[in-house]
């Protein structure tokens, strides 16, 4: 299986050189920052609509945790096109980031659609770099479908421990890669490094769940889902919260 790998990625690339050609020549990206919201827009509430009760069983808990203010400080992080706000109890004061400016008119609309919430401001920044947040400001992080494609996911679970107050709770469901050995995990292997392109930096086998378990935090629960979308190259998905 192990020799098979770099045979395979070796035809997937080549299938695939125009997109690894204009990568090389610096201008994949830029158009993929544009069209990145774009297919998310159309796959997002497909996902949504298969983990509707997943999410509102796990952001249900978001309602008792107000700070001072009497509402929720809520940090969405890698917001996208704000697919999660449906989910949100009424009065959360919701702060977006995201490193793609592109996807602030999806917000627009996002924002208009769930009028039960409060929102802040848009931060165009990465997870790994939110200096623009003070220090225990936000009572709730949310972070759905990031730490997969982030530069590293270390330095965000940093960031969001610096941005919680303690008792705050961070909010995760993320896919993580297929047991090791298993030819799930092999089709990942091959198909990563032409995904991370098409993906906008996603990686398919991060363990994120040994990151979640190494960030000190005070209490982690964490349960396993099969993914949402089976015809996507993405494994299965962790879902739960870590409290500061």
């Amino acid at each position: 299986m192990d020799i098979l790998v770099p045979l395979l990625q070796l035809l997937v690339l080549l299938l695939t050189l125009p997109l690894h050609l204009m990568a090389l020549l610096g201008c994949w990206q830029p158009l993929c920052k544009s069209y990145f919201p774009y297919l998310m827009a159309v796959l997002t509430p497909k996902s949504n609509r298969k983990m509707e009760s997943k999410k509102r069983e796990l952001f249900s808990q978001i309602k008792g945790l107000t700070g001072a203010s009497g509402k929720v400080a809520l940090l969405e992080l890698g917001c996208g096109t704000g697919a999660n706000f449906q989910f949100y109890p009424p009065g959360c004061r919701v702060t977006c980031l995201d490193p793609n400016p592109h996807f602030e008119k999806f917000l627009t609309k996002s924002m208009a659609e769930n009028r039960h919430l409060q929102y802040e401001r848009f931060v165009v920044a990465p997870g790994e770099d939110m200096r623009q947040l003070a220090d225990g400001s936000m009572d709730v992080v949310v972070c759905t479908l990031v730490l997969c494609s982030v530069q590293s996911p270390r330095k965000v679970l940093q960031e969001v421990r610096r941005v919680l107050r303690p008792g705050g709770v961070l909010f995760f469901w993320e896919h993580v890669a297929e047991p090791y050995g298993s030819w799930a995990f092999m089709w990942q292997q091959v198909f990563e490094p032409t995904w991370k392109h098409i993906g906008d930096g996603c990686c398919l086998t991060r363990e994120t769940w040994k990151d979640l378990e190494n960030a000190q935090f005070s209490e982690i629960q964490m349960e396993r889902q099969p993914p949402p979308l089976k015809w996507l190259p993405v494994g299965p998905h962790i879902m739960g919260k870590a409290v500061k």
